[in-house]
């Protein structure tokens, strides 16, 4: 998809950056602007606003913090994951996508103060601590490939130290310009994953799970470690036998010793994207599933049904990789319990666990272990 209306902060429009951008998108279409109202009132003012906001960028600056602990919910297990904040919003369009009600409105933003990040990573890079950070909880980390340096920027970065690791988690196949690079294994590059049939109808503009697998083992052979992300899972007649299909499909083209992890999450969602996905999607049945309010306020599948998709896709998975670091996203230990037989001891040994898988798969300083 083409940006369509580019919009530019007066404070960024002398950065080089911003000219760099600006050549490679050639949109018809650049306004500067003295902060965002003029780029909110131009999506606002759109048919549909979440669809504008898809064709439209602001360059700017991040005037916040650009890393973060995920927040999670003190009722679920959380992992203890950091977001690297470099931008907003996605140029794909999935239906049950929470940044369609996430953000108001929901516009493309890149941050280009990128003195700002590396001053901020060099901070945490000095911690007496193993990290895990990602650029994927409020975009795509790869679709700003196509108009940035932001994935050359990032594994350059990280490769020259030994205490965090980079997660790069798509739904593209955008890897062409990463492949090349000197990574030394501290960035991980991980995909989401899900059935064709979800891929097909609901994950619109997005890579088709042949192309994913395709471009992780061009990952894998570049010497990039690997994660795996099932989430959402969907739940419909016929589902377990799917996932079982993606993860045969995953172990036919990824060897287990190239994979750090894999995550499973169920769909789950805040109730004001239903109405949202009823407008944008009518013939989407996703949201009408059997749902019930969860402890975070947000709806999710019946806990029965969750554990029984999730113990049948472990169950594939450990057939094929029976030591590889599988984990649940926002789930409660009693879940964990009946999925895996066995729960990792709240936040703090979730954490550790995949700080193990990082430090086996990434040569980070083992000697930050807790």
């Amino acid at each position: 998809m083409s940006i369509q209306r580019l919009f530019i902060d007066d404070t960024v429009a002398g950065d080089p950056q911003t000219r760099e951008i600006r050549r490679r998108i050639g949109a018809r279409s650049v306004r500067i602007v003295s902060g965002p109202r003029q780029v909110y009132d131009h999506v606002l003012c759109a048919p549909d606003p979440v669809a504008a906001g898809k064709v439209t960028l602001f360059l700017t600056r991040n005037r916040g913090a650009f890393v973060r602990d995920c927040p999670g919910t003190r009722q679920y297990t959380c992992c203890g994951y950091r977001i690297l904040h470099v931008g907003t919003y996605c140029v794909m369009d999935c239906a049950y996508c929470i940044l369609q009600s996430y953000f108001h409105p929901p516009v493309l933003q890149f941050f280009v103060n990128h003195d700002d990040m590396h001053r901020a990573l060099s901070a945490v890079f000095a911690e007496e601590r193993i990290s895990r950070i990602g650029t994927g909880e409020f975009t795509d980390s790869l679709i700003w490939e196509r108009w940035t340096f932001l994935g050359q920027t990032l594994v350059e970065a990280f490769s020259g130290q030994n205490r965090a690791v980079l997660e790069l988690k798509t739904k593209t196949a955008a890897v062409d310009r990463l492949l090349g690079l000197s990574h030394r294994r501290k960035t991980i590059l991980a995909w989401s994953l899900n059935t064709p049939r979800i891929i097909e109808d609901e994950e619109r503009k997005t890579a088709s799970l042949e192309q994913r697998l395709a471009a992780a083992a061009r990952a894998a052979a570049a010497g990039y470690p690997l994660g795996f992300h099932f989430d959402p899972m969907m739940i419909y007649d016929g589902c377990e036998e799917d996932y079982r299909r993606v993860v045969d499909a995953l172990f036919a083209r990824i060897a287990p010793d190239d994979i750090v992890w894999i995550s499973m999450g169920t769909f789950r969602f805040m109730p004001a994207l239903k109405s949202i996905a009823e407008r944008r999607f009518p013939e989407s049945a996703l949201i009408y599933g059997e749902f019930v309010p969860g402890l975070d306020g947000k709806m999710r599948y019946f806990s029965a049904l969750r554990t029984e998709l999730y113990r049948a896709v472990v169950e594939a998975i450990r057939r094929r990789a029976p030591d590889i670091t599988v984990y649940l996203c926002m789930e409660d230990e009693t879940t964990w319990h009946k999925a895996f037989g066995f729960s990792p001891g709240g936040n703090d040994g979730l954490a550790r666990m995949l700080d193990r898988a990082a430090v086996q798969h990434c040569g980070l300083d083992e000697t930050l272990l807790g």
